[in-house]
């Protein structure tokens, strides 16, 4: 048994409650509110000679930087920053409109080498990469409450059983882009990197304590060491209600409306949804409506909808009626992979009885570690491995598999094992 094993066994009950056996509040105890930051509500910085400020006091300041990020998910276009908010030893807190000061390049160099500390860190890359923030080291606190064995690991939840203090999350989905911010609004974002440097050393003790920090460092790594994820292949087909659409002529009408809400949601600046929702993409696109009148009768057609918007609607509908056989969609996306497991015991029933057999002793594994399955293994990397297993299944040769579809160290050293002896299962072994 590994010190992780041991530790994770040792702690089981007192992580189960959500709190660190050493560090956190009793389970019993009333969390404290946590209601204004220490030096107050910093100023918002909107213009460059308050920026250059700011980068000048956080390049003074000593150890690590918490680093949060607000968007206005649901009410505008993508997925930019609308507010960054940061926290430093001997600069205190800083909150950055992007608006204002589009470019953070500055600021993300004097930062550059610096840990920085973030909540669910893949969330908030992508938009501070925009702005030229980008860490080359990281620490993030959500990942780390994962490895530890924390059974809700959202930023309030970490507060209140590690660090004994409540949050108050009633902002967390107002609508950033408003100017001016109000100061309730500030007073949140303010808090939201109030303790993450002390949420991040008291979970590094425990990590520590698990044996379980090597790991951790690994899994920060990976993250910051990640390229952009790649423009998403046919996001249309994402759309929510898109498995009642069967027939090809339909899905190109689904693409169609979906390409014509973008354009239009990316002109105006909000969020799709705002423009047309998803609903009555797929209603749409199930009736093939003949005309305006037709489409109006459907639902989310209804009668707040200008004439022009309707127009605007039908015609695409038209185009994809309009297309040519051989310039429809094709009913399924090209796999990069395996096919669903559904299919495995028709398609493959030895493959089928691999990934039984490794689904179980990953997850017996995961159990006995105290952290959810998808983080000791993807679900994705067990099924590749046991669809197209190495031509010699030996633990070198599954590592080897698994290290090519991205696994960490970590994980290989506990994962190969026992997935060489799942390649071994057969349809007989798995039913007996």
């Amino acid at each position: 048994m590994t010190d992780a094993q041991e530790t994770a066994a040792e702690t089981a009950l007192r992580t189960a409650g959500g709190a660190p056996p050493d560090d956190g509040v009793a389970a019993e105890e009333v969390p404290i509110p946590l209601l204004e930051p220490r030096e107050g509500i910093p100023p918002v910085v909107a213009d460059a000679d308050a920026l250059a400020e700011v980068i000048a006091a956080f390049a003074a300041g000593t150890g690590p930087v918490a680093v949060d990020a607000e968007r206005a998910s649901g009410y505008r276009y993508g997925q930019r920053a609308y507010l960054v908010q940061l926290r430093r030893e001997g600069a205190g807190s800083a909150l950055i409109d992007p608006i204002g000061c589009p470019d953070l390049s500055g600021l993300g160099e004097v930062l550059s080498g610096t840990e920085w500390i973030l909540h669910a860190a893949t969330q908030d890359l992508p938009c501070l990469r925009e702005i030229g923030m980008l860490p080359t080291r990281l620490f993030d606190t959500e990942l780390a409450g994962r490895l530890a064995g924390f059974p809700r690991v959202g930023l309030g939840a970490m507060v209140e059983s590690v660090l004994g203090f409540a949050l108050e999350k009633g902002h967390s989905a107002v609508d950033w882009s408003t100017r001016p911010l109000p100061e309730p609004w500030l007073r949140y974002a303010a808090l939201d990197v109030e303790l993450l440097i002390d949420l991040r050393d008291s979970l590094e003790k425990e990590l520590d304590r698990q044996g379980k920090l090597e790991w951790a460092h690994q899994e920060f790594d990976a993250i910051a060491s990640a390229p952009p994820a790649p423009p998403r292949k046919d996001p249309w087909r994402r759309t929510s209600g898109m498995h009642k659409v069967r027939r090809r002529r339909q899905m190109a009408v689904v693409r169609e409306l979906w390409t014509t809400r973008d354009r239009v949601a990316q002109r105006r600046d909000v969020s799709p949804g705002k423009v047309l929702g998803d609903g009555a993409i797929v209603e749409a696109a199930l009736a093939l409506p003949a005309n305006v009148q037709a489409l109006t009768a459907l639902p989310g057609f209804g009668h707040r909808m200008g004439r022009r918007q309707l127009e605007q609607w039908q015609a695409a509908v038209d185009r994809a009626k309009a297309l040519p056989d051989a310039e429809l969609p094709q009913p399924g996306q090209q796999l990069n992979g395996p096919p669903p497991p559904r299919s495995w015991a028709d398609k493959d029933p030895a493959a089928a009885a691999r990934l039984t057999a490794a689904r179980a002793a990953v997850s017996a594994l995961a159990e006995e570690l105290n952290l959810p399955q998808e983080n000791l293994i993807t679900p994705d990397t067990v099924r590749r491995v046991c669809w197209e297993p190495p031509a010699q299944p030996s633990v070198e040769s599954v590592a080897q598999a698994l290290a090519s579809y991205g696994a960490r160290r970590w994980q290989i050293e506990q994962v190969a094992p026992l997935l060489t002896r799942a390649l071994a299962a057969t349809p007989a072994t798995t039913t007996t």
